[in-house]
């Protein structure tokens, strides 16, 4: 795809969406704050740095602010994407499973990046969302991975906890990838500001944050 027609094609499935956070037209990415006890709020830079991205390599309207949604929120379907990460527990209330699975079946976009530790209660919570649905993985040769740029063996490793390989999973519903969950790589730690883990290398990071644009520009096309 070329740049003038990946652009065309954001900026038509933003039409399609309506309103995008304040300003229209324009894409924020909202990350959800959940209840359990974990830290929704980890990696405060990665988000903003990845819609700057987006506007100065891709030349897409973005606004680049770092804040956060609880599922509940009257507002949740002006965002066609959504960004949940953290190390420990995730815990959604009632009203939040019903109204996750609607925004998730009307053409919102999750992105779960495990930052080590949320594997087991974001699983159960999906499971609750998607009772009828599981996580299933994500090949190389899917979309996701060669929308902007090409990854043929799948996601990039970025942050090292346990020698595990990186791996992708999805919920597909009604013909649509809704869920994409983002293990044992932490593309997040790898698209903050400079510094903040340095043990991330330039290429690294690089990598992480190519990964990070083929996610928003493939939510925002499907």
């Amino acid at each position: 795809m070329t740049l003038y027609k990946m652009v065309l094609v954001v900026m038509l499935a933003l039409a399609a969406v309506g309103p995008v956070a304040a300003d229209w037209g324009t894409i924020a990415i909202p990350r959800v704050q959940y209840g359990g006890g974990g830290d929704w709020y980890t990696d405060p830079t990665s988000i903003p740095n990845l819609l700057k991205a987006a506007a100065d390599r891709l030349g897409l309207p973005t606004r680049p602010e770092h804040f956060a949604l609880r599922i509940s929120d009257p507002d949740l379907f002006s965002y066609p994407m959504l960004y949940l990460t953290g190390h420990g527990n995730v815990k959604f209330e009632d009203q939040e499973i019903n109204r996750l699975s609607s925004y998730l079946d009307n053409g919102g976009f999750l992105w779960v990046d495990d930052c080590y530790g949320l594997d087991r209660s974001i699983r159960r919570e999906l499971r609750k969302v998607f009772p009828d649905k599981e996580l299933a993985p994500v090949p190389p040769d899917h979309p996701i991975f060669h929308t902007v740029y090409d990854f043929p063996q799948g996601l990039p490793k970025v942050h090292e906890h346990d020698g595990k390989p990186p791996q992708a999973y999805g919920i597909f519903s009604k013909g649509r990838l809704v869920v994409f969950y983002t293990y044992e790589t932490d593309i997040g730690d790898g698209i903050e500001d400079e510094g903040v883990h340095p043990e991330d290398s330039a290429e690294i990071r690089e990598k992480a944050l190519q990964m990070a644009l083929n996610i928003l520009v493939f939510a925002m096309t499907q």
